[in-house]
């Protein structure tokens, strides 16, 4: 079954030149830029200030520096937002550093340089995206070392802001995590709402008849997944998984049900990877990680972000 079922490549597998490019692919970049600069100058686009401190022939050269130490994150999408706020491209920059790497308070990121009006507008877009996008590649990288020196994968989860899911997806892979499942149209995560009643048997007559439907439509997918609450429920999924699920969520289980867990999948010789879910902070995620699971999903990772500082300058 598992060679019949049409996948989609692994996002985690590209650059992350070529994970944004797959983002803007889908066009959501450029809408979400679109929305948040009709949100900031209205419709038609106007800023009264700007229009009235420059003369519209009027340039300037900005520096936009970190104000304090983390993981940058978003200056690839600076020629996307230049192109929604420059459409007569009067705006040239530079970047100085690339996405993912360690800033320092007082470094310079990037410049700017061109028409006033035009930079002042795209200020508070651009610093609150590199900003909000920073501030979880920083927390995601702070997670990753958490984690070093064990097989584990930190992977984020859709406990994204709405309508900023693609930037926040990328910052992750910024900060050295991996992206999950970027919605509900690539990938199948079979949760308890959705077999809640159920008993083992059914759940494993539904995951067969799940995985033929997948076939017989065509479906193109990363993944097919399944949450479990609890080891007797693993221990029925270990017998029919074979083939039809690539990863056993391990839902709200502490480090020693995970290392069970572990040793139930190496005692059934099945191929599958499995994944650890709820409760992971950055107390936790170190000893949840030693139970041998392949994956530590984190919703933390983006809601619970804090921005960092940047701004522009002169």
């Amino acid at each position: 079954m598992q060679s019949e079922r049409l996948r989609l490549p692994d996002p985690n597998d590209l650059s992350l030149n070529d994970f944004a490019q797959q983002l803007r692919a889908g066009g959501l970049v450029e809408r979400l830029l679109q929305l948040a600069r009709d949100e900031d100058m209205g419709v038609p686009p106007r800023d009264w200030t700007g229009e009235l401190m420059f003369r519209a022939d009027e340039t300037r050269a900005v520096q936009l520096r970190a104000r304090e130490a983390g993981i940058v994150s978003g200056l690839v999408f600076l020629p996307d937002l230049i192109a929604v706020f420059s459409p007569d491209a009067q705006i040239e920059y530079e970047c100085l550093i690339q996405d993912g790497e360690p800033i320092e308070p007082g470094s310079t990121i990037a410049t700017l340089r061109g028409n006033a009006r035009e930079i002042v507008a795209l200020e508070r877009t651009m610093l609150n995206l590199i900003s909000r996008m920073s501030g979880i590649a920083t927390r995601t990288k702070q997670f990753v070392d958490l984690v070093s020196g064990t097989d584990a994968k930190v992977c984020d989860t859709r406990k994204t802001t709405p309508g900023l899911r693609v930037f926040e997806k990328y910052a992750v892979r910024c900060g050295g995590g991996t992206s999950h499942r970027i919605g509900l149209y690539d990938a199948v995560l079979i949760k308890d709402n959705h077999i809640e009643g159920l008993t083992p048997e059914q759940v494993a007559t539904s995951l067969q008849s799940a995985a033929y439907t997948l076939v017989e439509r065509g479906a193109r997918l990363q993944f097919m997944q399944i949450e479990v609450d609890n080891l007797d429920q693993l221990e029925c999924v270990l017998e029919v998984c074979s083939g039809i699920v690539e990863i056993i969520l391990l839902d709200n289980m502490d480090p020693e049900q995970l290392a069970r867990a572990v040793q139930m999948r190496g005692q059934k010789g099945v191929r599958v990877l499995l994944e650890a879910s709820g409760g992971v902070s950055e107390q936790t995620i170190r000893s949840i990680a030693l139970s041998g699971v392949d994956r530590i999903s984190v919703g933390g990772l983006t809601h619970q972000a804090r921005s960092l500082d940047f701004g522009l300058d002169s």
